[in-house]
């Protein structure tokens, strides 16, 4: 059985940083792409980050230049570092593992609970 447990969300800041982080159990993380996504209330979840097992991840334009996402694969671990924060990255913020490059936030195959990032100006 696969769990995504997310933690490391709170109350930051316009212009602070955060890290959030993603322990995966289960055998999917040597195998599986792992993301990011966000969403806000009434507002469509979308992707954050995206990373393969192997190769470059991608970002949506929204946080490009300003976020990085990583995988540590002896804690299988999958961090979100996001600096520059602003109130508009206010959201719910859930970890994804997806088994193919499609990064449709409806096709990834499984999800976290979600931890609430809230930036206040």
């Amino acid at each position: 059985q696969v769990h995504l447990v997310e933690s490391g969300g709170g109350l930051v800041q316009a212009g602070g940083s955060l890290r959030l982080s993603c322990v995966a159990s289960g055998s999917i993380f040597s195998s599986y792409y792992m993301g990011w996504y966000r969403q806000a209330p009434g507002k469509q979840r979308e992707l954050v980050a995206r990373i393969p097992t192997d190769g470059p991840p991608i970002y949506a334009d929204s946080v490009k230049g300003r976020s990085a996402i990583a995988r540590d694969s002896a804690a299988t671990t999958v961090y979100l570092f996001m600096t520059s924060l602003k109130p508009e990255d206010t959201a719910t913020y859930y970890c994804s593992a997806g088994s193919t490059p499609d990064s449709a936030w409806s096709h990834q195959r499984y999800w976290g609970q979600g931890t609430q990032v809230t930036v206040s100006s």
